[in-house]
């Protein structure tokens, strides 16, 4: 591996950690010696990447380096490829319309030999199970996450009985035959999940909800023992 690979190694393995890391692990993750490591972190901070610790605290890559262009791995190609084509297949027109044009702007820049691997990838994603059909446009969903504004629905349970909530929406599951939006309701005062199929009618307030989308997310996963992403 030559040294530019192995400084962009680095960077890659930096960039999946949101907390401090050790010298010692990101020395093992990029097979090398811990003095290496330390010439390296000091080749890339001289080079303007914005990393922050010292030997004995450990390191953390705050956002806004950019590298020249990448390239991938096979591996990571293979990922790439597999997640758009996932995404094509199960989410809503617009996120599959993006995931095809997010794939064909990183072909377009990629060397031939590359280019022609991601055409032939031989990794499938099954077809969508016929599910419960969608009722609103997901689109007006993922506007309001990010915008993190509240949301009037009308909202059918189980058993077909309809109610009025208003809810705080801050995440999006994407299943095989279901699509659910992760809420707070203000109705119930705790965290819900509601099948998008079950809801016939949704309006977008102008009133932003009073905490973060990141905090309610952080929230819920605790109430829920799921496990914070590395």
């Amino acid at each position: 591996m030559s040294r530019s690979e192995r400084l962009l190694d680095l960077i890659q393995i930096m960039r999946r950690h949101r907390r401090p890391v050790s010298g010692k692990k990101l020395a093992e993750e990029t097979g090398i010696s811990i003095r290496t490591l330390y010439r390296d972190i000091a080749t890339l901070q001289a080079q303007g990447a914005h990393i922050e610790g010292e030997p004995g605290l450990g390191y953390l890559l705050k956002p806004g380096f950019v590298l020249p262009p990448l390239m991938f791995s096979q591996d990571e190609l293979e990922a790439i490829v597999l997640g758009s084509r996932w995404v094509t297949n199960q989410s809503d027109a617009r996120l599959s319309t993006a995931a095809r044009d997010a794939l064909a702007k990183i072909a377009a820049v990629l060397p031939e030999n590359l280019r022609n691997d991601l055409d032939a990838s031989t990794l499938l994603v099954a077809p969508a199970h016929p599910g419960h059909p969608d009722t609103i446009d997901l689109a007006i969903i993922r506007k309001a996450i990010r915008s993190e504004l509240k949301l009037g629905i009308m909202y059918g349970d189980v058993d077909g009985a309809a109610s009025t909530r208003i809810i705080w929406p801050f995440a999006l599951g994407f299943f095989d035959r279901v699509r659910v939006i992760v809420a707070w309701c203000e109705l119930r005062q705790d965290f819900r999940h509601f099948r998008a199929d079950r809801i016939s009618a949704v309006q977008v307030t102008e009133s932003r909800y009073p905490r973060r989308r990141q905090v309610l997310l952080k929230e819920w996963r605790s109430s829920q023992n799921i496990a914070e992403p590395l």
